[in-house]
């Protein structure tokens, strides 16, 4: 299980800074720690992100990971009002804790 902490208004994974969250109806969650870097990616849906950002994070969703994705992805969801993006502010209490 992983380790969140709030300290100074920022949430921390295994002692990693959260940059940038996103929620979904489904209950889960992605964490962006860092930007792996951007890329062109086919989206789902056939069209193209031009530059789209790679994050590096943790994903609380069937099971709880490290891993990478597609913010592009998550923006398509946003637009069918699936997945959110989580208020700065919000982010230090956010996500499942047991």
């Amino acid at each position: 299980m992983a380790k969140f902490e709030a300290k100074n208004g920022n949430l921390y994974i295994d002692g990693k800074k959260v940059l940038k969250g996103w929620e979904s109806f489904s209950g889960w969650y992605w964490f962006g720690t860092e930007i792996e870097g951007k890329q062109d990616s086919i989206l789902d849906s056939g069209e193209v992100a031009e530059n789209d950002t790679i994050w590096f994070g943790f994903v609380q969703g069937v099971f709880e990971e490290w891993g990478s994705w597609s913010e592009a992805e998550l923006k398509e969801q946003i637009k069918k009002g699936r997945v959110w993006e989580i208020p700065k502010a919000n982010l230090p209490y956010s996500g499942r804790r047991s």
